[in-house]
């Protein structure tokens, strides 16, 4: 049921938005509730940290908007896109460890992750296989797509990663840091598989709490999600 709207201008969340490089920063105030780009889980009882499974979450700290080309915001379009800027699906498709969940306020509640994917080290076919043993960064894959919140858009829980040794725990700031790689890997112009891609980050403050109270690890992070569209602008194919 989508929520009234003197319910939601009851609980405005003010966000402020910054344009990428961070010294050219502009705020433009925005409400999440009249957001096309995505909906704040947080006005639909849902949460900006996922479950880990252990009482708490990683930070939903990146979000693709769902004002990006439709063909990305699917499982087959994320992990082209993510080839493009070097991720690709786990050593030969094999995931230790449990699933994650998260609810993004759409109405669907807690659903597990759509899909993993892992720093490729420049090999889409094989390249993960090293991260697995040496460590780097990755993401989880979350589809805002209930009734009450279908924007489409995709919510990413993305963490740099200790070496196997140490158990995949994440390296201190590794929540911000990931995020901060993962964005710099993405803005301007990428390619794989025949598709080119143009992609612009924003910086978002006002959705994660900074600090780091419930979350995973107990490693703080800064507060900021940075939102990415992600238009193609041009099929090889």
């Amino acid at each position: 049921m989508l929520l009234p709207l003197s319910l939601l201008l009851s609980q405005q969340i003010l966000i402020e938005v910054t344009a990428l490089p961070l010294y050219q920063q502009a705020m433009v105030p925005t409400y999440a509730y009249s957001s096309i780009d995505f909906y704040s889980p947080l006005l639909g009882g849902g949460s900006m940290l996922d479950d880990a499974g252990d009482g708490f979450g990683e930070p939903l700290n990146v979000i693709i908007s769902g004002l990006s080309s439709p063909e990305v915001l699917t499982e087959d379009g994320i992990i082209n896109f993510a080839k493009a800027i070097g991720f690709s699906e786990e050593c030969l498709g094999i995931h230790l460890g449990a699933p994650q969940s998260a609810n993004l306020g759409d109405g669907n509640g807690w659903v597990n992750q759509t899909i993993e994917l892992r720093q490729d080290y420049g090999n889409s076919e094989i390249g993960t296989c090293l991260e697995t043993l040496i460590g780097g960064n990755h993401f989880r894959v979350f589809v805002q797509n209930g009734a009450d919140a279908l924007s489409g858009a995709l919510f990413l829980a993305v963490s740099q990663e200790e070496d196997l040794e140490e158990g995949h725990t994440i390296i201190p700031d590794g929540y911000n840091i990931g995020r901060d790689k993962l964005a710099s890997l993405a803005v301007g112009t990428t390619h794989f598989d025949g598709l080119t891609y143009s992609t612009t980050a924003r910086n978002i403050t006002g959705l994660l709490a900074a600090g780091s109270v419930g979350v995973n690890h107990g490693i703080g992070t800064d507060g900021i999600t940075t939102l990415l569209t992600v238009t193609i602008v041009d099929d090889c194919s």
